[in-house]
């Protein structure tokens, strides 16, 4: 999976299908997610509760879809030696919104378990800086997910 997801990134966009774009989006936003979950090296019951959440109401997949999404991004983040590789195909393919509701997700991530670990909170900021959003648009983000956290 992997050297596909390298492949993705590495090819012109006409290679791939509809489909298989979106699957390997769906790999690059799912990496991320987990970028921010294991940026403590502590995966706590709130965020595992809340990750297959994220990605179902988000990229819009069924629970069965998001386990093996889970599974294959848990290998490729491992296997990544930068943010770079997942953010460029998203700078590619999102639009402004879409990279709002993922930083979003990513906060909310990392408020789930109660506490914003600097190291959550150095993930979220740098990943914000590769999809070229506004310091205004990260706090923004970071604000509704402080709010989400608030009313739960």
């Amino acid at each position: 999976m992997l050297a596909k997801l390298k492949l993705f990134f590495e090819a012109p966009k006409q290679t791939f299908s509809a489909e298989e774009q979106t699957q390997h989006l769906n790999l690059a936003a799912a990496s991320l997610l987990l970028e921010v979950v294991m940026a403590d090296d502590n995966m706590s019951t709130a965020e595992v509760n809340i990750l297959p959440e994220l990605l179902t109401s988000h990229l819009g997949l069924s629970v069965n879809d998001v386990q093996a999404l889970i599974a294959d991004a848990s290998l490729s983040q491992k296997n990544s030696t930068s943010l770079y590789e997942f953010t460029q195909a998203i700078n590619n393919h999102f639009d402004i919104t879409q990279k709002q509701q993922l930083i979003l997700a990513m906060w909310r991530l990392a408020y789930a378990d109660g506490h914003l670990c600097q190291y959550e909170d150095q993930m979220i900021r740098r990943t914000s800086d590769l999809l070229h959003l506004r310091h205004s648009e990260l706090i923004q983000m970071r604000n509704l997910a402080i709010e989400t956290q608030q009313r739960s």
